[in-house]
């Protein structure tokens, strides 16, 4: 029997709605039998939620490190240890630090591979800022700490009939303009069919490029990056790396007609030009995943919905996708590498140029 998959869990903003999530979800006792879950947390915090929301004990297996995991265990490695105040429903620094406590210690886990992949659940972005801590969310900071070779982290949206990548993530939308750029959007467009390759094994993918300005500019009436940057840097996608990419299409009626449907992913400009169609079509399902690094992170789709907190009203149901998701793409990373591990070489021959037949040797002629 082969080793389960360590999925490592972290508590997120514990004034959220994480424990109530994780909670529930473990309530059934069925999970682990699939793959092992390694939470980062606060013990205490666990028992507070348990008691005011009256769920019945889920045996956690209380450990101090990761190595500790036991496979057919839920396991709860007790790295927020200091007494924190906990208030429901609110933002406040020392439910910051806790959220930073248990991703510090997840990431650190996942870099020494002692958990196979990530599963966040939502911070604050406000109250976690620190001297550590000094980014728009997950995305940045994973990239900070795995990317290699100039590799930039991208966010995907996704769900099973559903894929948004985004150009430009956490910024201001006057910024946007000014950080869009035929290279970046090269290279985000790179990036993304790549992962539709190897972290969703779909061979030849299909890639929708959504405009900037409405209406895809209107030739150039609402807005030129459409003709000066985007369709640029389609038509060098296609020809320098062969990509299957076409656009800009103007979001209202790409979404509103349902033409996403014809396509494998979908390259946004913006973070709500993308997330407000995926989280109408696709909330309870969708899935935050980090694509473009070497590791596994995905998250659930929805904040710390400080509203509905202590009420017994949170879904679990994005975060059972979210560790789905990372598991399949975990799966799917393993075998997309083995099959391109040793791929044959290939020979060409232009009949065309004698300085460039190939030099056969008398016995392969024979043959």
């Amino acid at each position: 029997m082969s080793e389960r998959i360590k999925v490592g869990i972290t508590h997120g903003d514990l004034n959220g709605v994480g424990y109530e999530i994780i909670l529930k979800a473990f309530s059934d006792n069925r999970l682990q039998e699939i793959f092992t879950p390694v939470i980062y947390g606060s013990a205490k915090a666990a028992s507070y939620y348990r008691k005011v929301l009256d769920y019945k004990p889920v045996p956690f297996n209380f450990i101090n490190k990761a190595e500790e995991c036991k496979d057919g265990e839920i396991n709860f490695v007790n790295c927020v240890k200091e007494e924190v105040k906990i208030d429901m429903g609110m933002p406040t620094e020392a439910a910051g630090e806790a959220a930073f406590c248990a991703l510090d210690c997840a990431v650190n886990d996942l870099a020494a591979k002692k958990i196979d992949v990530l599963v966040t659940l939502p911070i604050c972005k406000d109250t976690i800022q620190s001297k550590k801590f000094h980014f728009p969310g997950h995305t940045e900071f994973l990239q900070d700490r795995f990317s290699k070779n100039g590799n930039e982290a991208l966010m995907i949206m996704a769900s099973d009939f559903l894929r948004i990548a985004l150009v430009t993530t956490h910024m201001p939308l006057s910024e946007v303009p000014k950080n869009i750029s035929k290279e970046l959007i090269k290279k985000k467009l790179k990036t993304l069919d790549y992962s539709l390759k190897r972290d969703f094994r779909i061979e030849n993918p299909r890639i929708a490029v959504l405009s900037l300005n409405p209406h895809a500019g209107e030739n150039g009436l609402l807005g030129n990056e459409e003709q000066e940057i985007i369709l640029p840097a389609i038509e060098e996608s296609q020809k320098e790396h062969n990509i299957l990419c076409s656009g800009p299409f103007a979001a209202d009626g790409f979404f509103g007609s349902g033409r996403y449907r014809e396509f494998d992913g979908v390259l946004a400009m913006y973070h709500d030009q993308g997330l407000i169609p995926f989280k109408t079509i696709a909330m309870e399902s969708g899935v935050n995943f980090t694509a473009g690094l070497p590791i596994v992170r995905t998250s659930p789709d929805h904040g710390t919905a400080y509203d509905i907190v202590g009420k017994d009203q949170a879904s679990i149901d994005s975060f059972l996708h979210a560790i789905y998701m990372a598991i399949d793409i975990f799966n799917n990373r393993k075998w997309y590498d083995e099959a391109h591990a040793n791929p044959l070489n290939k020979m060409f021959f232009d009949r065309g140029k004698d300085d460039e037949k190939l030099d056969l040797t008398k016995e392969e002629e024979q043959n």
